[in-house]
């Protein structure tokens, strides 16, 4: 039974205005997306707009230019097929039996070799990829950057088993900061927040104002009902 109808009323109108928008939020209004979808894909750009650190591993890389041998073991024979092709098109020796790779060759030829398709990756340029190492269009070509992050993996782990600390963490940054960001970011148009600046500052109000208006009709209803809150 309500105990206040006015304030009651006052709630029920907030809460109906507070259903309105959201019903109005996921509607399709935005080129076939909802507003949701929309302002995930603003942000996702805006991120990758930040996180391009690609030029400076490749610099970085070169204080890697050493010869190296390890070997490295992989999922499957096909990974390890696939791991080996990222190789060889990269000048490097390779030796597989099954799952496992003998690798003889340049560290830095390595790195600079999965920053490269790191590199066209993010530039959202998968087809450069496919014709690189001649696949076809069925091939999705994110599995050439997964081959590259599995391959890294191992190469960590190689590298660390042999006390080669430095190069061990130089090679985990490449794998995280090149390889899987563009892995993640695939696609996705990089914008930066200074072009967005005001849309960016509108969301972040409109999702205060929106909370508290849900909490505000929350409340009114409560209290219309005869129930508060007590210490």
């Amino acid at each position: 039974m309500v105990a206040h109808k006015s304030i009651f009323i006052k709630g029920a109108i907030l809460m109906a205005g507070f259903l309105i928008v959201l019903f109005l939020m996921f509607m399709p209004m935005f080129d076939g997306h909802h507003s949701i979808n929309m302002m995930d894909n603003l942000y996702n750009s805006i991120s990758k707009g930040s996180a391009y650190y690609i030029p400076g591993l490749v610099k970085d890389s070169e204080k890697y230019n050493k010869e190296i041998t390890l070997d490295i073991k992989l999922k499957s024979k096909e990974m390890a097929e696939e791991a080996a092709l990222l190789l060889t098109t990269a000048g490097i020796n390779v030796e597989q039996n099954e799952d496992s790779l003998s690798i003889t060759g340049n560290l830095d030829k390595i790195l600079q070799a999965s920053l490269a398709d790191s590199e066209m990756m993010f530039a959202n340029d998968g087809k450069k990829i496919k014709e690189k190492y001649g696949y076809d269009e069925a091939y999705d070509e994110k599995r050439v950057l997964f081959n590259w992050w599995n391959t890294l993996k191992n190469t960590n782990k190689a590298l660390t088993k042999q006390e080669h600390f430095d190069e061990a963490k130089f090679v985990g940054n490449v794998m995280t900061r090149a390889v899987e960001c563009s892995y993640n970011y695939y696609k996705v148009q990089a914008e930066h927040i200074k072009d967005k600046v005001g849309i960016v500052i509108f969301s972040l109000v409109f999702y205060v104002i929106y909370t508290v208006w849900f909490g505000f009709a929350i409340m009114y209803l409560f209290e219309g009902w005869g129930m508060k809150l007590s210490h």
